[in-house]
């Protein structure tokens, strides 16, 4: 129920950060510049799941394997990375105050959700113990 929960509240924040407050576009350039980059890191994520190994929700599914290949190498949540990514660069298309807050209320969320995911792995996977302590969660070489 937790695992819904979140992924709940980080569809409705997503939602919430796409409505236009206002008619003016700011800072179009730093912002498509964050929703390309965060595109390509989702799509190389996409690249390295097999179908039916991605999960949307942070529960570990019936079967699933852990990569630790290609994005996988550099960070251990590419997709959160992504679309972390994408919602800073529509803030910054819609710059108010409005967005700061749910983006900061999305960061919160993605990391809970995250650190909420990395439990469950680590109580079920020795493999992913050892691959944790090689990588970073979401920025390569940072954090």
């Amino acid at each position: 129920m937790k695992s819904k929960i979140l992924v709940f509240i980080q569809f409705f924040i997503i939602f919430l950060m796409l409505l236009p407050l206002g008619n003016e576009v700011k800072y179009i350039e730093i912002g498509t510049f964050f929703i390309v980059v965060g595109s390509i890191v989702g799509v190389l994520a996409l690249v390295k799941n097999k179908i039916g190994n991605f999960n949307i929700r942070p529960d570990i599914k019936e079967g699933c394997f852990l990569i630790t290949d290609g994005i996988y190498k550099y960070v251990r949540h590419p997709m959160y990375s992504s679309v972390l990514l994408m919602m800073l660069g529509i803030m910054f298309l819609y710059m108010h105050l409005f967005e700061v807050v749910l983006y900061t209320l999305l960061v919160i969320d993605l990391i809970v959700k995250m650190l909420y995911e990395e439990n469950l792995w680590c109580d079920n996977s020795e493999e992913y113990i050892v691959y944790s302590k090689k990588t970073k969660r979401l920025i390569p070489y940072v954090f």
